[in-house]
């Protein structure tokens, strides 16, 4: 048997790399399958902790219901059906909230989530990176959409992205930068690839600014009225914010 157990590994490693299984590893090295299977879980998890955060695997990406509405996705006909145009609140259209979770360790997982404006502001706020359980991630997932009326709606990888990173670009076309932890926690995301589909923003392609609580309003519109025009975008602020 073996005494160093750093030669071991290594040798599991290889092993792994070249495709075998735990059972073959226990033939080829003399181990009992109990002690192979759980030497081979030991490299998985090493390869997790050290693989870069968008490169690790997805357990699940979930955008808010409604995040579609008056956006253009004649490029991705998918995602509009499966969003049900007009079947929920109207209160929370022009706002995608999106979440993904990766795997992090054999039983743990990263989460996090993106407030995107997809009529103007893009990416507002950020949460996480944060690390749990993968028996606490439903939970998470229900309490991160507590206030809209309807559940979430599973997507895929390349939808997150597509809302997320295309929200920020459109942004910046008006004028606006993401968040302030945008790059910190994006790592997480990873980007689209070339191939991905398009979503139009803005509400039915125009710039339509909806004022937030933190918002300051009267910079917004300048930048606005700056960038696109007057005539050119709309906007809607609460009494007081100008």
């Amino acid at each position: 048997m073996y005494d160093d157990d750093a030669q071991l590994l290594s040798q599991v490693r290889s092993l792994r790399e070249k495709g075998s299984g735990p059972k073959q590893i226990a033939r080829a090295l003399g181990l009992k399958p109990a002690r192979a299977g759980a030497l081979v879980r030991q490299v998985a998890h090493e390869q997790q902790s050290t693989a870069a955060p968008a490169a690790r695997p997805v357990v699940g990406c979930w955008v808010s219901a409604d995040w579609s509405t008056d956006l253009e996705l004649s490029a991705a006909p998918d995602w509009a059906r499966a969003d049900d145009e007009g079947a929920g609140d109207p209160g929370v259209a022009g706002f995608a909230q999106v979440l993904i979770a990766r795997q992090e360790r054999a039983s743990r997982v990263t989460v996090c989530g993106f407030l995107v404006d997809v009529y103007c502001l893009g990416v507002k706020d950020t949460v996480g990176p944060q690390v749990m359980g993968g028996g606490s991630l439903d939970a998470y997932v229900r309490d991160y959409y507590r206030a809209f009326d309807r559940p979430p709606l599973r997507i895929g990888l390349e939808q997150a992205q597509s809302i997320v990173h295309g929200g920020v670009a459109y942004a910046r076309t008006l004028g606006f930068e993401p968040g302030p932890d945008f790059a910190q926690v994006s790592v997480h995301l990873g980007e689209p690839g070339p191939a991905a589909p398009q979503v139009g923003f803005g509400r039915q392609g125009k710039p339509f600014y909806i004022n937030g609580p933190r918002d300051d309003a009267r910079k917004i519109v300048g930048t606005l009225e700056r960038t696109c025009g007057a005539g050119n975008y709309d906007y809607v602020v609460g009494t007081g914010s100008m």
